[in-house]
């Protein structure tokens, strides 16, 4: 079978990589990148553990093909913070104790992320809803959720300011 070359930005950075027609998005990132925070938990789009940005879209990287990143724009896990300065998700995850065994934590902070940037200002109802496509085991997701609604009210608290 032959390979496809693919040309895309990755956080930031222009990237190239070669990938067999029916391989994910998902097994390239990991695999071929290098790039490992995004976790295969399903394999079918259920639990939102490979969550990643297309296109300011958020995917679940497992259920697109690596041919489809093709000129677009990708944003994942290691994108988040800038070098050693946290994001202020990943940062009151920490504070908060919103992860256990951290396989779900890179889904949900990518999720979050992009909910914030669609909805600076949400309620309890729509963060629910909004990360229901992510699935955890350890957490019982109130930390989860808290968390998002506390960096939602100190990022508007910021832009005020």
């Amino acid at each position: 079978m032959a390979k496809i070359h693919v040309t895309t930005t990755i956080n930031g950075a222009p990237t190239e990589y070669l990938c067999d027609p029916n391989q994910t998005l998902l097994d390239v990132l990991r695999d071929n990148l290098g790039l490992t925070g995004s976790k295969e938990g399903c394999g079918s789009g259920d639990c939102g553990a490979c969550s990643v940005m297309v296109n300011d879209r958020l995917v679940c990287s497992c259920l697109v093909l690596a041919p489809e990143a093709e000129g677009a724009k990708i944003e994942t896990i290691e994108g988040m913070a800038e070098g050693d300065k946290l994001h202020p998700l990943q940062k009151k995850f920490v504070e908060m104790a919103a992860l256990q065994c951290g396989i779900c934590t890179p889904g949900f902070l990518i999720a979050s992320k992009a909910l914030l940037a669609k909805n600076p200002n949400p309620t309890e109802t729509e963060v629910r809803y909004w990360l229901a496509g992510n699935l955890c085991r350890c957490t019982g997701y109130d930390k989860i959720i808290t968390a998002v609604m506390d960096v939602a009210a100190e990022m508007r608290g910021a832009a005020n300011a």
